[in-house]
């Protein structure tokens, strides 16, 4: 169980640095559709990671990462955007 939380962590910390980058770079939109989604799934797996290893301030941190995620995908499904 060790062994695929700590992947887990890694996934997520690799998802929100990618997408940093692609938006750093002006290869991704930072409003857009995909970058939303990666950073939301960065955090969500980051955040089970941090709870798992009780490391609260992480978690704690990532799950309001999440919750802009989120709130950021339900603007852009009421606009209908796809970006």
């Amino acid at each position: 169980m060790d062994l695929l939380l700590d992947a887990i962590g890694w996934l997520g910390a690799a998802l929100l640095l990618y997408g940093y980058a692609m938006v750093s770079s002006s290869r991704m939109s930072g409003d857009g559709l995909a970058y939303q989604l990666i950073n939301l799934t960065g955090s969500v797996t980051l955040m089970i990671n941090s709870a798992y290893n009780d490391a609260w301030p992480s978690a704690g941190l990532n799950l309001i990462w999440a919750a802009i995620g989120v709130v950021a995908l339900i603007k852009l499904t009421r606009m209908g955007v796809s970006r």
